[in-house]
């Protein structure tokens, strides 16, 4: 299979910035890690999306890759409050997560729009030192998006004409078991998953790692029984959870072994959990 067929992933000649999308999961820590040590040329940069809700762990990492870790700048691209504050003061349309709903399905979601893209786009004009309307020409960044060759089915144009996603670990043909891999040949931490800790994309795996912080874990818990509180009902047309099992989560049976594929596999752009 030739994935350079339609141009997705084909590198740029000259372009004016390389940026990696840093999610600090596993697979964009490994493609961090392999510039660093000089396997692949490095970015100009990377780009972490921070939506204020990330576990802690995740925030620990990142601050370990900045520590030195990496020979290239990292820039925090952010809006000017939490995702589940804004979630929380009513702005639906901007902060919308893709809930779990109680007669079955999965709501709509602009969460990694309005949250990581184009937080991400505002950084890289100002890195290119242009304003909100002011021109890139077509092809000046190249961005580097952490999917791997088992989620080929992930990959997409960035939508928009300035900025080209490439996909380096495709071009290495590595899988996500061959990022782990190549962490522990290289005696590295295995980075947690990166997502928001109340995300409903994740599985029982990711509920499991976050109880094992109480405090993550009661916010959490606190904020899926504040979805379905009746002035929420109401706002969402009935009654939305954040587990797949559509009961409260301080019920779920997160103990289960994960079944069914993997629903970071149906998310936007590819920005999350990697």
């Amino acid at each position: 299979m030739d994935f350079w067929h339609d141009g997705l992933s084909r590198p740029l000649a000259s372009p004016k910035l390389r940026v990696l999308s840093l999610g600090a999961g596993v697979q964009s820590t490994t493609l961090a890690l392999m510039a660093a040590r000089g396997d692949i040329a490095a970015p100009d940069c990377a780009i972490f999306a921070d939506t204020g809700d990330e576990p802690q762990a995740v925030y620990e990492h990142l601050a370990w890759l900045c520590s030195g870790v990496l020979p290239f700048p990292v820039h925090i691209a952010q809006c000017d409050r939490s995702l589940r504050a804004a979630l929380m003061a009513g702005d639906e349309d901007g902060a919308r997560i893709p809930w779990h709903v109680g007669r079955g399905g999965m709501g709509g979601r602009n969460c990694t729009r309005n949250w990581k893209i184009r937080p991400i786009r505002r950084k890289i004009r100002e890195l290119l030192g242009v304003g909100l309307r002011g021109y890139v020409a077509p092809g000046a960044v190249e961005s580097w998006v952490g999917i791997s060759l088992d989620e080929i089915t992930r990959i997409k144009p960035s939508g928009c004409l300035f900025i080209h996603n490439r996909h380096p670990l495709i071009e290495a043909r590595m899988t996500r078991q061959a990022c782990y891999r190549w962490l522990e040949e290289r005696q590295y931490r295995i980075p947690p998953k990166s997502r928001c800790k109340y995300c409903p994309f994740q599985g029982n795996e990711g509920w499991r790692s976050l109880w094992e912080n109480p405090d993550e874990w009661a916010e959490t818990v606190e904020l899926d029984g504040w979805l379905r509180e009746p002035a929420q009902i109401a706002r969402f047309h009935g009654q939305v959870y954040l587990h797949h099992s559509r009961v409260p989560l301080a019920e779920a049976n997160i103990a289960l072994a994960d079944t069914g594929p993997d629903l970071f596999g149906h998310e936007c752009e590819g920005m999350c959990g990697v």
